[in-house]
């Protein structure tokens, strides 16, 4: 027997094995006063010629622990000798840790803020600190398509190894959850429903649980993840998952990590990961068109804002700071067509589509401006304004953050009045599709407001009525520009993104904004042929996608 072991030794080749070397951190300006430490592992495949593959962990020391479950370095080591995942650096991350201020003072440790936050914060600390820490201190050349990134944890490292993909997938698109905490830490439990109500994101995601998992104040793990899995696969995403009977620990996670990676490193360099809004159930399948993408069609605004979008398909809009007003024709030209609009916001289309209305705030005027003639107008003067839309009735609107006002101007007979004198902070405005209701933004807030229309234009019935979501980082909902489908639903510009209220005021899904560099989700209007282009402003870009969703005439 042992001459046959050692003929076996002598036929096997021995296994390539990386290079896991230990450092620390303390100069994050993310999470400022933290030190953390974290390990490098470079695979003895790496050629530092190519950018290779990166792979994320979160609590690093329990990955890299060669005494560990799950000995990450060695299955790296196998996965790729034996082909069955790409030449990948691996990153281990402890979370940080705030030195105590005073001899014997208690420390501060970070994990729960930086792992429990469904913020990008996390996501944005490895990719403007930690990922370019590898490249400058080093001298490691890593990819930067998403296609080749993964990001993992355990227990609060899952979730945070999901918010980062789910906030930026245009960084990272494969994630391995073990034991994840979407319980309600720091609101993780609202995961399920904002994965069935948001456009499904390129991610491909592995879920590990236990059935004997924590359960306690904050819930129940397995249940949790139990219903990850249900959102997930209702919404189309491509998503594995292995369930065992372990508790609170590395057990099962480590025993079916080879598997898992084998998986989410599956046909690599071959088929990308993407979505499939085909395949999810939620309004994403009737609403967008896949494989359809935003394009953007001006940039460098100061603060493009009040689009409007005239029966021939020219798309107007103004540049608030520099006071400009700017048509898109049809064919892609742009033509600035004033530079004095008196610091335009808002735009509002004549029921005809002959004339242009302006809130120009700067000038404490509303405006009109015939677009054959190119004249101007003074409708009302002395008066502040943000938004402002105009009825088939012939009714004008405008909301006065400044004032705190609702104002309402009848066209017919010039005559301007409050529609609502106490409205704290107005700012976005729209109408129902048959123009019977005024829909009025609270920008600070997360409600807008629904009138009924008088047929004299004034307006009963205020209630708080549209219930929009909030950043997870803000108390303030950022509320904007508005418009109505022709199906009754109404879209709004959050900070949130797009979100799209059903006719009883639910937030039934929310298209993000299409860059995560994006400063605003502002402005939005339906244009083009049938009213199925949907027009986004975020500040200083202007986007287009075509949708199914049909705009209201």
């Amino acid at each position: 027997m042992r001459s046959l072991s050692i003929l076996f030794l002598l036929i096997t080749p021995l296994l390539a094995a990386g290079k896991v070397t230990k450092h620390s951190f303390a100069d994050s300006q993310i999470f400022p006063g933290t030190q953390r430490d974290y390990w490098v592992y470079v695979p003895e495949q790496y050629d530092a010629t190519q950018p290779a593959c990166l792979m994320v962990f979160q609590d690093g020391h329990a990955y890299v622990n060669p005494k560990g479950q799950d000995r990450v370095p060695e299955r790296f080591d196998e996965l790729i000798s034996a082909g069955e995942m790409p030449v990948t650096i691996g990153l281990f991350i402890n979370p940080g840790v705030v030195p105590a201020a005073i001899e014997g003072g208690k420390p501060r440790k970070n994990r729960c803020f930086e792992y429990d936050s469904m913020t990008d914060r996390y996501a944005r600390f490895l990719i403007e600190e930690m990922i370019p820490l590898l490249e400058s201190e080093h001298g490691l050349k890593v990819s930067s398509n998403p296609d080749d990134r993964a990001i993992a944890g355990a227990s609060s490292g899952a979730i945070c190894a999901f918010t980062a993909a789910w906030q930026r997938p245009d960084a990272f698109r494969r994630v391995f959850s073990a034991i994840g905490t979407y319980v309600d830490i720091r609101s993780g439990g609202d995961y399920p429903t904002l994965i069935r109500k948001t456009e499904p994101k390129p991610l491909r995601i592995f879920l590990e649980d236990g059935s004997n998992d924590l359960d306690n104040a904050y819930g129940n793990w397995f249940l949790a993840n139990q219903t990850m899995l249900s959102a997930l696969q209702w919404s189309g995403y491509e998503v594995n998952h292995q369930w065992g009977e372990e508790g609170h620990n590395h057990k099962h996670s480590g025993a079916i990590l080879p598997d898992a990676l084998r998986w989410l490193w599956k046909d690599h360099g071959q088929t990308p990961v993407t979505t499939h809004v085909a395949n999810s159930q939620s309004p994403a399948k009737d609403w967008l068109i896949e494989g359809e993408e935003w394009e953007r069609i001006t940039t460098g605004h100061q603060f493009a804002e009040g689009m409007q979008v005239t029966p021939d398909g020219t798309l107007y809009f103004t540049d608030v700071p520099d006071s400009e007003l700017y048509q898109i024709t049809p064919d892609g030209t742009q033509t600035l067509l004033s530079d004095d609009t008196g610091r335009a916001n808002g735009l509002a289309l004549s029921p005809d589509g002959k004339t242009l209305y302006l809130a120009s705030s700067g000038a404490q005027e509303i405006r009109s401006y015939e677009i054959s003639s190119r004249k101007w107008d003074v409708v009302a003067s002395g008066t502040g304004s943000n938004d402002l839309v105009v009825t088939k009735h012939g009714h004008l609107y405008y909301t006065d953050p400044g004032n705190n006002k609702v104002w309402h101007v009848n066209l017919t007979t010039g005559k301007r009045q409050p529609a609502d004198p106490h409205f704290q902070r107005p700012n976005g405005i729209g109408l129902s599709p048959d123009h019977s209701r005024l829909y009025v933004a609270h920008f600070t807030g997360n409600m807008i407001y629904n009138y009924t229309i008088n047929p004299d234009g004034s307006v009963k019935d205020k209630q708080p009525y549209f219930h929009a979501h909030l950043p997870y980082d803000m108390t303030e909902g950022r509320l904007d520009g508005m418009a109505s489908a022709a199906s009754g639903e109404l879209l709004c510009g959050t900070e949130f993104g797009i979100q799209i209220f059903d006719d009883e005021g639910r937030s039934k899904f929310i298209i993000p904004r299409p860059h995560p560099g994006d400063r605003r989700t502002n402005y939005l209007t339906f244009g083009g042929p049938n009213r199925q282009t949907l027009y986004l402003a975020t500040a200083d870009h202007i986007y287009k996608r075509q949708v199914k969703l049909q705009g209201a005439p």
